[in-house]
């Protein structure tokens, strides 16, 4: 049996309830060992796992555009916008919709076709433009909730309703982190994004896998990473008092998760003070990898630290990192801001791929950029667009997808994706199965039934692999 279709573990109130309980059947040397070899599961659960089916991809990179970056503006051309600049919609708007909105909107930039495939990009992305032969761009992406918590989710963790596991931490609990002295799975400048928590949440997977933040509201680095102490030695002194004690306080009580899972979680806080502060600290780069991300100019500086960060963390071993850029929401005001905005994104993100390219990373390294939805073709007020889940662009590069391909199409206005529909649940199949993964087959037992990323859902977008 595939060993990440036997994972099944009990719910920690039920491992609880037979130690308090008389009547769970087990005696006390059988439960003893029960929780012992459940501990030592815990202790290795983010240990490096074999991906059980052969892989493209090691690790993922994920770039998330918060608010819904306007596909027909970056990435989707639609001459016929221009043409019918201020006409009605010829066709239903959907019946659920965000806001009202008015008639057809046209761009106001130009695009160009760039490299060898010929892909249209928006002159406001031109670093992106130049890099378009190593991208997988999919322009018939949707989703299924045109609201910002409910459609981030569906992204982040399959599901627009219920709280669930992010895809960060499933791919953790599945393949486990490749440095054990680091997170599987870290989330950079996430602070303020719709769905807050859930967004990097493990939510019934046990809590290690779930992801760690970095920065948002202070500086962009592992919370705490710092040591008090300023010694290393005397620390470690410390820890091992600590340990011994919580060991002979969990000798006396028979046996407890939480308290070995707590034992763990300093040893594993221990060893990151020891190795996180290094990949985080992005000032030993060489100046030309600092001008490649833009560091020396003030409005690509923050967000190409973070993906140079990101790529630093990744080549580490962590396993899924996620990079968050914001707020791609312009019901008005979109020429200014998204100008702006993708100003700030197109050479730090451009950077990130070539730089992984350079390094011979790139092809075992799944990058993903994209946001919770695209943006209407017909105008909210004078100058903005509304949400529109019913198209979008995204685009993967690396970790084993066809660098060059344009799949996909909308209408002729971009409003619905209409050509090979590629779904978010369709998007998670793909990723796992990129990293060796079926996902009908990675899951979790919980509350009497078996979860996956996809639940019922998803099929792996064959067209998109290299």
């Amino acid at each position: 049996m595939n060993h990440l279709c036997s994972q099944r573990e009990p719910h920690p109130l039920t491992r609880r309830e037979m130690l308090r309980s008389s009547s769970a059947g087990f005696g006390a040397l059988a439960l003893q060992g029960l929780l012992a070899q459940e501990s030592r599961a815990a202790n290795s659960a983010l240990a490096p796992k074999a991906a059980p089916k052969p892989a493209r991809a090691k690790r993922v990179i994920f770039l998330f555009m918060h608010g819904g970056p306007s596909q027909v503006d970056l990435f989707d051309h639609k001459p016929a916008l221009t043409r019918d600049n201020g006409k009605p919609l010829p066709f239903d708007k959907p019946r659920i919709v965000s806001a009202k909105t008015g008639n057809l909107l046209a761009s106001p930039w130009s695009f160009k076709k760039h490299g060898e495939s010929g892909a249209e990009v928006s002159e406001i992305l031109p670093t992106i433009g130049s890099i378009v032969d190593d991208l997988c761009i999919v322009r018939s992406m949707y989703g299924s909730n045109s609201r910002h918590g409910g459609a981030l989710l569906e992204l982040h963790t399959g599901s627009d309703t219920f709280t669930r596991p992010a895809m960060g931490s499933w791919i953790n609990y599945g393949l486990g982190t490749e440095n054990q002295n680091l997170p599987g799975f870290l989330t950079i400048n996430p602070t303020g994004t719709h769905g807050g928590s859930n967004a990097w949440s493990s939510a019934f997977l046990p809590a290690h896998f779930q992801g760690t933040q970095i920065g948002g509201n202070g500086p962009m680095k592992v919370p705490f990473i710092e040591n008090p102490l300023k010694n290393p030695d005397l620390q470690r002194k410390e820890l091992d008092l600590l340990n011994s004690i919580n060991r002979e306080h969990l000798e006396r009580s028979a046996g407890d998760d939480e308290l070995e899972a707590r034992i763990a979680s300093y040893e594993l806080a221990f060893r990151m003070q020891m190795e996180a502060p290094g990949v985080q600290d992005v000032s030993n780069e060489p100046e030309s990898i600092k001008k490649l991300y833009g560091l020396d100019k003030g409005n690509t500086k923050a967000f190409g630290e973070q993906c140079l960060m990101a790529r630093r963390y990744s080549e580490a071993g962590v396993r899924f990192v996620q990079v968050t850029h914001r707020y791609w929401d312009q019901h008005s005001g979109l020429k200014k801001d998204h100008a702006r905005l993708a100003g700030e994104m197109d050479q730090p993100v451009a950077a990130l791929i070539t730089d992984l390219k350079q390094r011979g990373l790139l092809d075992e390294t799944l990058v993903l950029w994209g946001g919770e939805f695209g943006r209407t073709p017909v105008a909210q007020g004078k100058d903005g667009r509304d949400h529109n889940p019913h198209a979008m662009t995204m685009f993967l590069a690396g970790g084993g997808v066809k660098a060059g391909l344009q799949y996909g199409a909308t209408d002729e206005y971009g409003y619905y994706a209409t050509e090979n529909r590629v779904h978010f649940h369709d998007l998670h199949a793909t990723m796992l199965h990129l990293l060796g993964i079926d996902h009908t087959e990675l899951t979790y037992r919980y509350a009497g039934r078996d979860f996956r990323l996809t639940d019922v859902h998803g099929r792996v977008v064959r067209d998109l692999l290299a």
